[in-house]
């Protein structure tokens, strides 16, 4: 028996190996368990651009009719906020997105969503992972059957999300003042993209399941093509990417340089607090850039720090009110929306602060730097085998006080191991929670220093 287990954000295995019509249906089995258990009746259920998206929605949605669960299912693929949406606009009590978001094309997964437009918390996770049987039972109606009788409604999850988007931001503004390229990296981003920016210059905009062999994580060796673009036609273009459930997002400047996800939440919160006189929490994970919370205390605002996931912010924000919220991955979420990660909403909310203020990307980065002063920040993925990560984790609990010429002035260990020395710099280094991947992330004054810290993190690492 495969042991499935819920991850960083749902579960995802290797399509075919693991994650086979067997094993999803076992832990939609589960889901319709938990729900039963809580008198709960309805779900949405939605799959992005993976291969085999239909046919494991179908699936999952004929598990759980035959179960006497109602489910509302997309027409054609969607991202995962359309889904999140779907389930707070049409009051069900769970929602399931068939995606492994940024990972490769291998991969598909496993997301759960919960009544209130967001991630289903830690704990409901949990409870439905201890509810996954040993082996899906049989069923006695296959998925027609389930159509016909009407447990199984097909709902347009893409005009609902299309129209929420239009009632919420001056499209007409944004356009006659940002010329945008955008990259959907294949992304179940792209029809929503098409519709309400229709004279962007789009990037890898239609269906190719295989995601041309690099995965779609919008970070910048993803991005070479549309960042030459920029660089090309320096001043004339805004460039903006989603991941594969268009649940992140990335932002390139007019001259093709990377503006990471710690400065898009530096930029977010400078708006909404400055230009929109809004207020609320800070809640960021523990790989953000420390400048955040330097920010939000030159405002007077709580700054929360969760461990890495974005099910441990959207606890907060279904508790709490909260401002901003983010991981470093880019994942991101504002006050007045669904407490979730949404690409395409936080990439409006920075395109309508360009085009309100009449400023480029980076003169708004240099006012942000006027309070924090300027960082650079970049991250390194490594592929390991499990003994090298094993030999990596014991180093770290062993205890490492200098990184080559950088002495450790503190150490935190809330979700990996992350290490501040002088001038605002730090290294964290973590497993991946979602693929086999050491993690080693890092921030100083240029990218230079970046660099430096990177390699002396490699030579004390032996990786």
């Amino acid at each position: 028996m495969y042991n499935i287990r819920f991850g960083t954000d749902g579960w995802r295995a290797i399509i075919a190996k693991d994650f086979t019509v067997e094993n999803v249906n076992r832990v939609a089995e589960a889901s319709c368990k938990w729900l039963k258990q809580r008198g709960f009746h309805k779900v949405v259920i939605g799959h992005d651009c993976r291969f085999g998206g239909q046919m494991f929605l179908e699936e999952i949605a004929c598990t759980f009719a035959n179960e006497g669960i109602q489910c509302l299912i997309a027409r054609g693929f969607v991202s995962t906020p359309m889904v999140s949406l779907g389930v707070l606009q049409n009051a069900a009590h769970l929602g399931v997105v068939i995606t492994a978001s940024h990972n490769p094309a291998s991969y598909n997964g496993y997301k759960l969503k919960s009544s209130l437009g967001g991630p289903l918390l830690p704990k409901g996770i949990a409870e439905i992972e201890a509810l996954i049987p040993a082996e899906a039972k049989l069923r006695e109606m296959d998925f027609e059957s389930c159509l016909k009788n009407g447990l199984i409604e097909y709902i347009d999850l893409e005009a609902a999300y299309i129209h929420h988007v239009q009632s919420h931001f001056d499209l007409q503004k944004i356009r006659t003042n940002v010329s945008l390229a955008y990259d959907a990296m294949y992304g179940a981003g792209q029809n929503v993209m098409k519709q309400i920016y229709p004279e962007m210059v789009p990037f890898h905009c239609h269906y190719n399941p295989g995601f041309e062999n690099l995965p779609p994580e919008p970070i910048e060796r993803n991005l070479q093509e549309i960042m030459k673009f920029l660089a090309k036609h320096p001043g004339q273009f805004i460039g903006v990417a989603n991941d594969g459930d268009a649940d992140r997002l990335a932002f390139i400047d007019s001259k093709g340089n990377m503006v990471d996800s710690h400065h898009v939440l530096l930029l977010l919160l400078y708006y909404l607090v400055v230009y929109k006189k809004q207020t609320g929490a800070v809640v960021v994970s523990f790989s953000v850039t420390n400048k955040l919370k330097k920010l939000a205390d030159h405002f007077g605002l709580e700054c929360i720090i969760t461990k890495i996931g974005f099910k441990y912010i959207a606890e907060y924000m279904t508790t709490k009110e909260v401002l901003v919220g983010g991981e470093e991955s880019g994942g991101l979420a504002i006050k007045g929306h669904i407490p979730e990660r949404d690409g395409i909403w936080i990439a409006l909310t920075l395109l309508q602060y360009i085009a309100e203020t009449g400023k480029t990307l980076e003169e708004l980065i240099d006012e942000v730097y006027q309070i924090v002063g300027p960082f650079y920040y970049d991250r390194w993925d490594l592929s390991l085998s499990e003994y090298q990560i094993n030999l990596v984790k014991e180093s770290l609990h062993n205890g490492i006080s200098e990184w080559g010429n950088q002495k450790v002035l503190i150490e935190e260990n809330l979700d990996g191991y992350k290490y501040h020395f002088q001038n605002d710099r730090w290294l964290l280094i973590r497993t991946s929670g979602t693929e086999p991947v050491l993690r080693i992330y890092a921030q100083a004054e240029n990218k230079q220093e970046v660099l430096n810290l990177l390699n002396q993190a490699r030579a004390v690492l032996k990786v």
